[in-house]
């Protein structure tokens, strides 16, 4: 009777079990696809012999990634000696649902690898009742285990890098978008609130952001005089429009307006005026993001425009997957499928039109330069994507490209080869990722050595502290040790002054003199302890 082993990978571990009459199930195949669902059928089919736990999650990641390239681990190694018998006369059949880690398995330990046909079938029905066939393991914790390694596997797998995270350029050109429409409904607002007060100012200050400035700063436009005429110049930029809205100011056909129905204006001019401000200093964060993120891109297209084409495409690695043609005609999907249904001419290009490439061509060369256009920005974003270190060489070089390749459309100069442009580009970029990495290597270097310097410092610190404690601790064990000589000589002389000795007379001054600086040096006693002595 042959015993045939499973051997079964789950994300808690490995585990072997023995199938019971194998040739009677691989005879009636049919039947055991019935009896998998039954799990009291399976049981009487399969039986768990052992369980090899991983120890963390790292160990399952390291073991998976083994098995997914058909590498024998050391666990697992480790786990198929110690359960079956290997080198006997008899070779211990096994069966792998992956024929690669079966094979791999042959060669290293000389096993009988069986796979396919019932093998496959009754590792599905182990697959379905596993946690009720190993002990101690319950349906949640497996599945928790299984979701735990899937999300570490995917991750090892896609090796996402964290730091050049696109999504902030996303929310942030969406936000400058949406910004633009408040910004131009709330002006509007303001020209029209405002209008019916000073209707001439309309027409001399023509700037959005402009008009709530000179909205909230003129107020009344019967309090205008000539001593405001420099505060006036400095929002409008120009001393004659300055003197136009003055002269406006007086002779001006606009309606009285209460002093509370200007404070409210001048509330809504203002916030008008901070969302400017707020919008500008947006554009400035997605200036430095794009810079860090999609260098490249941004120096050939544009923040904006490259931010936007991110933000279309979803990510930074989705835009590098996609080709020129696509790129070409990114943000014009209506009109491409309106096209095709109508059989008319399809879109020359999407959001690239808002280049400035784009706007210089001439008419007939608009298309030719989008479709060049859409290439460079293919290879742009795909060396921001997969490049270790964000230089923008080679945004520059493509830029340059493009720049003579719409001059020779005007002029027909013949533009560099791609080949010689590239190779220069590939220099140039070396020489500055060089000079990026040894700034950033002296950056490490001081912040180690302000580190050690702190370090020192706090060691420094805590020596001198504890040598002062232990200064004070000698200081008084000395003074204790004198005072106590002292009093043991006192001792040995007492007997000597009542022989009315000459010699014990000198010895008893320096005592009353010894005696005194003691009493200098001990902490005062109670006045109590001092009328006692008296009294005695």
């Amino acid at each position: 009777m042959v015993l045939l082993h499973l051997l079964f990978e789950h994300a808690a571990g490995y585990a072997l079990f023995v199938v019971k009459e194998v040739e009677e199930i691989g005879m009636l195949l049919p039947q055991v696809e019935d009896c998998i669902l039954n799990i009291g059928k399976f049981h009487g089919m399969v039986s768990p012999a052992a369980f090899f736990p991983f120890k963390s999650a790292q160990a399952a990641l390291e073991n998976i990634n083994a098995i997914s390239e058909g590498v024998v681990h050391a666990d697992l190694k480790l786990f198929l000696e110690t359960n079956l018998t290997i080198g006997g006369k008899k070779k211990a059949m096994l069966g792998v649902g992956d024929a690669k880690i079966g094979g791999a398995l042959q060669e290293e330990l000389g096993l009988s690898i069986q796979t396919g046909g019932v093998v496959s079938e009754i590792l599905r029905g182990v697959r379905l009742h596993f946690h009720s066939l190993v002990k101690g393991l319950t349906a949640q914790a497996a599945s928790k285990a299984q979701l735990g390694l899937g999300h570490s596997y995917s991750r090892a797998k896609v090796k996402f890098n964290v730091n050049r995270s696109d999504n902030m350029i996303i929310q942030s050109i969406a936000l400058l978008d949406q910004l633009d429409k408040d910004i131009n409904t709330f002006s509007m607002r303001v020209r029209e609130w405002y209008g019916y007060h000073f209707p001439e100012l309309i027409k001399i200050v023509t700037d959005n952001s402009t008009y709530c400035k000179m909205a909230q700063l003129i107020g009344n436009r019967k309090e205008l005089s000539e001593e405001s005429l420099e505060s006036l110049e400095e929002v409008v930029m120009d001393s004659a429009k300055a003197q136009a809205v003055l002269e406006a100011s007086r002779s001006s056909m606009g309606m009285d307006i209460s002093p509370i129905d200007l404070i409210n204006i001048e509330r809504f001019s203002n916030r008008v005026v901070s969302l400017a401000a707020y919008r500008l200093e947006l554009q400035e964060y997605l200036r430095s993001k794009m810079s860090q993120v999609a260098p490249n891109l941004a120096a050939l297209i544009g923040d904006v425009v490259g931010a936007r084409l991110i933000s279309h495409a979803g990510s930074l690695t989705n835009l590098a997957k996609y080709p020129a043609s696509t790129v070409q005609i990114l943000g014009a999907e209506k009109a491409l499928f309106r096209a095709l249904k109508t059989r008319g001419n399809t879109p020359k290009y999407g959001l690239i039109f808002h280049s400035t490439f784009i706007g210089r061509a001439a008419a007939k060369n608009k298309g030719r330069i989008s479709r060049y256009l859409a290439n460079k920005c293919t290879i742009a974003s795909r060396i921001d994507a997969f490049s270790e270190v964000p230089t923008c060489v080679f945004g520059d070089k493509l830029r340059d490209q493009v720049e003579e390749r719409l001059s020779f459309y005007e002029t027909g100069e013949v533009p560099r080869k791609n080949l010689d442009v590239m190779k220069e580009a590939v220099i140039q970029a070396g020489e500055v990722a060089a000079e990026i990495k040894i700034k950033l290597e002296k950056k490490e270097k001081k912040r180690r050595k302000r580190e050690k310097k702190l370090a020192a410092l706090s060691a420094g610190n805590e020596e001198a502290n504890g040598e002062k404690g232990e200064g004070d601790v000698t200081v008084v064990k000395k003074k204790k040790k004198h005072a106590a000589e002292e009093a043991v000589q006192m001792e040995e002389e007492a007997p000597a002054t009542e022989n009315g000795d000459p010699i014990a007379k000198k010895k008893k001054k320096r005592k009353s003199e010894a005696i005194e600086v003691v009493a200098e040096e001990a902490p005062e006693t109670p006045q109590t302890e001092k009328r006692k002595k008296k009294k005695c």
